[in-house]
């Protein structure tokens, strides 16, 4: 058993790191939550801010589009040229994912400074790319309302978890201690 945890010792690192990491911060971000039932930012507060920067950009580029609070449930509802598009729920504003980065990135860890750096750089990229993805899958469900299954479920998840992807296998590939460990 003692051979078994020493091959695999740097596997099991990782393993404990990354639970430890995303639990850790899952607990935070649930408290985050629970804190912020009945501020004045609806629904909370990176949501609320998720929302209105995607209202900011479908203006940007053309669309007459509001947000309002959703009456029946914690949403924003976003209407483009008063058409009632979508709900940007809790998770639309990639917090989520971004915890999911964070604890694959600690639990590869590099040099602090490296790591730090990569962590914010990281963390900002997929805020923004999931702006854009909130703002191009709004275009589509305006236009093309009966592709709404395939555009919300599969195509935009993909574009979101495919730049947590890239990013994962750039920060292996060239930040991380793994190779300079076993190498």
């Amino acid at each position: 058993m003692k051979s078994l945890f020493i091959k695999y010792k740097s596997v099991i690192k990782f393993i404990l790191t990354f639970l430890a990491v995303y639990i850790g911060l899952s607990i935070v971000y649930k408290l985050y939550l629970n804190t912020s039932v009945g501020s004045q930012y609806y629904p909370d507060y990176v949501t609320n801010l998720v929302t209105y920067q995607s209202e900011a950009l479908l203006n940007t580029v053309g669309y007459n589009t509001e947000v309002t609070r959703h009456p029946d449930e914690p949403s924003m509802k976003l209407l483009v040229n008063g058409k009632y598009i979508a709900k940007i729920i809790e998770g639309c504003n990639a917090i989520s994912v971004i915890i999911l980065f964070i604890s694959f990135i600690i639990a590869f860890s590099g040099k602090i400074k490296t790591t730090v750096v990569f962590l914010l750089t990281g963390s900002v990229l997929i805020y923004a790319v999931n702006l854009v993805r909130i703002v191009i899958l709004s275009i589509g469900l305006y236009h093309y309302p009966w592709r709404s299954e395939i555009l919300h479920t599969v195509i935009f998840p993909a574009i979101i978890y495919g730049m947590v992807f890239l990013l994962w296998m750039l920060w292996v590939n060239r930040f991380s201690n793994i190779g300079k460990n076993n190498g």
